[in-house]
């Protein structure tokens, strides 16, 4: 029979400790991150625009919740500067704290994960430093150890905002973007939203007796890959190059859950949620050097965790003609984008190449049983379609791409060790924070 026995000043001590751990437990704040990789100067109002949406929704007024900023910044994208980025629109706004990252800071990371003995000099620049993944590498990386329990990454060229087509026109309804990850981010290792706007990189195209819509569609097709898809792109084309707001999924409050497809669960690399709780489920981007694709890449890691779409829409601003809508100027109609400029024409040049960078390594992944005949029907397709696009761009840059794919062909296994590499030495900066 157990007989109580009175509390000795051991006793009281350890209960007292065990208590306090208790209600700190209780009385924790939920740590929210908002993650930004960014090299423009429409930064500072971007994230003004974000900070005004979570101040309009109601987790403003909840206690339980902190918020704090992730910036990594590149200078030389734009020519920018730091005070760019930490502007009084930023530091003066709702935030429990912010980081800003630039190449010193993730150099002295590198530095000191080597120094300690955690990573070798080439598992740390694999992992941190430049580049699109690498850089939302070291977002992730400081959350985690800064104790954030949900990071929300947000792209400068996206706004939480939305055009609505009415019979009067266009309908401009704000979206809280950060609150629905939240409501849902809980019951899944990753969330993502929807798109609208100018999604495609890929501008207004006129067919003609060269550029036929059979000669794009096999350009494109040839450069694609699952989420690339000549359907999606047919219909945005039709649609003046625009993604339109599905308004059944915003009406119906829609939460589906991203099945596999081919090895993988396709997410977006913004309006992107990932759950940092458990850093052992949480997965580093990649992409082969110069190339981008980190979304892709990350979607092949997460055939065990749960992934949800969720009812939230941004706005993106793919060739940044849409400043205006941040201070409040909103038009009542989308123009479609012409290839009528160096620039425009630049962008979606760009785009190629970013794409045919990565896609000899996401067939190997994917599909290398059919890997040497999938590269080989690519190379044959693009000597059909270049010289034919480079005539309609004017730009003889075009069949560059050409040369690209020869030359990331022949790279592919040393890019897939390195993806392979990548992903240890996550593993093992994990146990080092934990």
């Amino acid at each position: 029979m157990y007989h109580h026995q009175p509390l000795n000043r051991l006793h009281f001590i350890i209960l007292k400790k065990l208590t306090e751990k208790v209600i700190n437990i209780t009385n924790a704040k939920i740590k929210v991150g908002i993650g930004f990789f960014t090299g423009r100067k429409v930064f500072s109002s971007v994230i003004k625009t974000y900070m005004n949406s979570w101040r309009d929704s109601i987790l403003i007024n909840d206690p339980g919740y902190s918020l704090n900023l992730f910036v990594a910044y590149d200078l030389k994208y734009s020519n920018t500067k730091p005070s760019d980025y930490m502007s009084p629109n930023v530091l003066n706004s709702n935030l429990d704290s912010s980081l800003f990252i630039h190449e010193k800071t993730a150099e002295n990371e590198i530095n000191y994960l080597v120094r300690k003995g955690v990573l070798s000099q080439y598992e740390s620049n694999l992992l941190l430093g430049t580049g699109y993944a690498k850089k939302r590498n070291t977002i992730l990386y400081f959350a985690i150890k800064h104790g954030i329990d949900y990071i929300v990454f947000i792209d400068d060229d996206e706004y939480p905002i939305i055009p609505v087509q009415t019979d009067h026109g266009l309908l401009w309804k704000g979206q809280q973007i950060i609150k629905t990850h939240l409501e849902h981010i809980g019951d899944a290792n990753i969330t993502h939203g929807y798109h609208c706007g100018y999604v495609s990189p890929i501008p207004n195209i006129k067919y003609d007796n060269k550029m036929t819509e059979d000669i794009f569609r096999l350009f494109i097709e040839t450069l694609s890959n699952d989420i690339i898809s000549w359907d999606s792109i047919k219909e945005k084309m039709r649609n003046d190059g625009l993604t339109d707001v599905d308004t059944k999924v915003l009406k119906e409050n829609m939460v589906t859950e991203v099945e596999e497809t081919n090895g993988m669960k396709f997410i977006s690399g913004s309006n992107l949620c990932i759950n940092l709780k458990d850093p052992n489920k949480v997965f580093p981007f990649y992409n082969p050097p110069n190339a981008r694709g980190e979304d892709t890449f990350l979607s092949t890691c997460l055939t065990r965790s749960r992934v949800l779409k969720v009812p939230c829409y941004a706005f993106h601003d793919g060739f940044g003609k849409y400043n205006n809508l941040l201070s409040g100027a909103l038009p009542s109609a989308l123009k479609p984008v012409n290839p009528n400029s160096a620039k425009i024409i630049n962008r979606f040049f760009r785009a190629c190449i970013g794409w045919i960078r990565y896609k000899p390594l996401i067939v190997y992944i994917t599909n290398r049983e059919h890997y040497k005949e999938t590269i080989e029907k690519m190379k044959c397709n693009l000597k059909i379609t270049l010289p034919i696009i480079s005539e309609y761009f004017n730009s003889n840059k075009f069949n560059n791409i050409y040369d690209e794919l020869i030359k990331y062909d022949s790279n592919v296994e040393l890019h897939y060790e390195e993806f392979e590499n990548t992903k240890k030495a996550w593993i093992k900066v994990i146990e080092h924070i934990k």
